[in-house]
């Protein structure tokens, strides 16, 4: 089996950069400053897709999509409870681009055994069944919006009624914060690696897995060690100390995460005052963590 490389180093390195326009800073008006979640506006995640990475440089916590890539969810589940991430490098670090990490190859000097999992770089999503929550634009004609606070790039709904399946397809964009799955140039070798986006890079959308977003440590995942210019490769890297679904984790210690609800009419409103953007330049959709 070979080695998972970034794919993206060889030919679109060149493109990483930030997206223009870009509007993180203004934040969201709802739920700013909230320090208690309330079921009204806040929705508790699942324990089974919370994952808690530990790092030297502090501590990430995510959210995983399972629906979106269930392949890859399973196989990072089972991955995450082995604990053959834990003491992995993020060994890849391009400013303004990704962290990358999850070298299971490299800490063990061998195989590890992990399969390749097949690509999921898109979803056929049934627009009744998992219908999106909040949309740039109008509903019908959208092409962006939000599915349970997760960004989320799709054909617009109407499509489906042209489709022979009466599906659409979809995909999490990568944005800042999104975790993706790292592959070689084989759609179907990613298996232990894996990458946070530090900034938007649309050119990965639909070429790379994309399946969680960081719902708190963002900070941490900028302030990583980054790696030399061009390759990434990086000297005495930061470590993945741990990594941890919570439902794995004593009920008493384990962490509990809210994300600000996108099926609310509140919600709704505020994000059209926005305009027609892309969902990648709109700040993350906020999350508490305790």
């Amino acid at each position: 089996m070979k080695r998972v490389a970034l794919g993206i180093a060889a030919g679109l390195i060149g493109l990483a950069m930030p997206a223009c326009g870009d509007t993180a800073d203004k934040g969201w008006a709802l739920g700013a400053g909230a320090e208690t979640p309330d079921e009204a506006n806040w929705r508790q995640v699942d324990p089974e897709n919370l994952i808690v990475f530990e790092t030297t440089k502090g501590r990430i916590v995510i959210e995983a999509f399972p629906e979106v890539a269930p392949k890859h969810y399973a196989q990072f589940r089972k991955l995450i409870a082995s604990g053959d991430l834990d003491g992995t490098t993020f060994h890849r670090v391009i400013d303004d681009f990704m962290a990358q990490g999850g070298d299971v190859w490299a800490k063990k000097g061998a195989d590890p055994g992990w399969p390749g999992i097949p690509g999921e770089f898109t979803l056929r999503r049934d627009v009744n069944a998992l219908p999106l929550e909040a949309t740039i634009g109008p509903e019908d004609t959208a092409k962006n919006g939000y599915i349970k606070g997760f960004p989320i790039l799709t054909q617009p709904s109407f499509f489906a009624d042209m489709s022979v399946d009466g599906l659409v397809t979809s995909s999490i964009p990568h944005c800042r914060g999104v975790l993706s799955t790292a592959r070689t140039d084989d759609p179907n070798s990613g298996d232990t690696q894996f990458f946070l986006m530090r900034e938007h890079s649309p050119h990965l959308d639909r070429q790379y897995t994309s399946w969680g977003r960081v719902i708190d440590g963002q900070k941490v995942v900028k302030a990583l060690k980054q790696g030399a210019p061009g390759s990434g490769a990086v000297t005495d890297p930061d470590i993945l100390t741990s990594a941890k679904f919570a439902a794995d984790m004593p009920a008493a210690t384990r962490p509990r995460a809210w994300v600000l609800r996108t099926d609310t009419d509140a919600f709704r409103a505020e994000l059209e005052t926005k305009g027609e953007v892309d969902v990648c330049t709109l700040p993350p959709v906020p999350a508490l963590v305790k």
